[in-house]
């Protein structure tokens, strides 16, 4: 310390000292007091240090879309890299959605949960209409506009006719949106998928499509509702062992979700490959249905956001509405596919959606990041 202290710059020598001798004396002071700081208060570079972590951690979780691209792409060169965990299902898939809403959940507190149904009904209303208006009319024009034969007619508006995934969830967080009305629409539209779903499919589709409703309606206790009340309710019983983890629940609901996403995809793909077959033999492009896939998906993604736009949502609504209505559930599309209809072309659209849709939800959730969503409110109140 004394030899710190000595080292002082030679404004400080003794000539000037002579000229402002209390002025010298309070710079003196000052300096010996910045010293101190730094030599005594570790705690400030521990302080740094978290934060720098902690960047790096949400930066590693921005990185979402290029998760699910690996994913996706191993998937296709070799989907026995995801056997492991794909021949364990479907007790790994329902564990790993759990455990994506836990990690959710933690970052959220049970009143903000339970308040959002006083605080914001019409926007959990919205949104669930919104899901199942936007979605289903849009699979009907685009499978009409770009003349898809009628399995993948049928296989593109069953599509838009699934209730919203819990990726939806994680891309929100990422988004800076409303993660808790996102969880909120998740439920209500799963929960809703087993009426309307098969009403939606059958009146424009044509073909009536059964739902396990007992199942399905576990089936979201299980992986959606619980976890995330457990999650709310240990960030209020352990809030100091939360604070510890919170840094890496967004990464963990991240990677988890693509891990996800690209098994799904794997276990898809051999029916994905079957598809491919009959669809060249049926003359049917396969960049017409991919183009389909997208179409549809980026509809949900900006007509959500526009008609929440026009109803006067702030950002971090339209955001979480726009997410909620453009990720589908396109894992219940394969199975029920699969499960009702006779033709693999039918299951080739929500195969295909599994990556497509992370794709694009999770690049728009990276652009969303690096844009506060209150500065947009500001500008719209000022444009107002």
């Amino acid at each position: 310390m004394a030899l710190l202290l000595s080292l002082q710059p030679p404004f400080f020598s003794s000539k000037p000292l002579s000229l402002h001798p209390q002025r010298a004396n309070l710079f003196k002071t000052h300096n010996r007091l910045a010293v101190k700081c730094l030599v005594k208060d570790p705690g400030h570079v521990s302080s740094l240090e978290k934060q720098r972590w902690e960047n790096v951690l949400s930066t590693l979780a921005s990185l979402y879309p290029v998760y699910v691209t690996v994913g996706g792409a191993i998937a296709c060169v070799k989907p026995s890299a995801f056997e492991w965990f794909v021949k364990r299902g479907p007790a790994s898939y329902s564990f790993s959605l759990g455990l994506i809403m836990l990690a959710m959940g933690l970052t959220l507190e049970l009143k903000e949960l339970v308040g959002i149904f006083k605080e914001k009904p019409f926007s959990i209303m919205f949104g669930c209409v919104a899901q199942y208006t936007i979605m289903p009319v849009f699979g009907t024009l685009v499978s009409k506009a770009l003349g898809l034969p009628p399995s993948l007619s049928v296989g593109l508006i069953l599509l838009g006719c699934c209730p919203g995934g819990t990726a939806s969830n994680v891309v929100t967080l990422i988004a800076q949106g409303d993660v808790p009305l996102s969880i909120v629409m998740t439920v209500c539209t799963t929960l809703g998928a087993v009426l309307l779903t098969p009403f939606l499919t059958k009146i424009l589709a044509g073909a009536y499509v059964p739902v396990d409703a007992l199942g399905l309606s576990i089936s979201t206790l299980q992986v959606v509702v619980a976890p995330i009340l457990l999650g709310s309710y240990i960030q209020t019983a352990f809030p100091s062992v939360v604070k510890a983890v919170i840094p890496f629940a967004p990464l963990l609901a991240v990677l988890t979700s693509s891990l996800l996403a690209s098994s799904v995809f794997s276990e898809n793909f051999v029916r994905l490959q079957s598809s491919l077959t009959n669809a060249a033999s049926s003359s049917v492009d396969m960049k017409v249905v991919l183009l389909a896939v997208i179409l549809l998906h980026f509809a949900g993604f900006f007509v959500g956001y526009l008609s929440a736009m026009v109803c006067g949502f702030k950002e971090k609504q339209r955001r979480a509405i726009s997410i909620e209505v453009g990720m589908q559930n396109s894992s219940l599309g394969v199975v029920l596919a699969t499960s009702h209809f006779s033709s693999p072309l039918v299951a080739l659209p929500p195969a295909l959606s599994a990556v497509v849709m992370n794709i694009m939800g999770s690049s728009l959730g990276f652009v969303w990041r690096y844009i506060n969503p209150s500065d947009l409110n500001q500008q719209a109140e000022i444009h107002d």
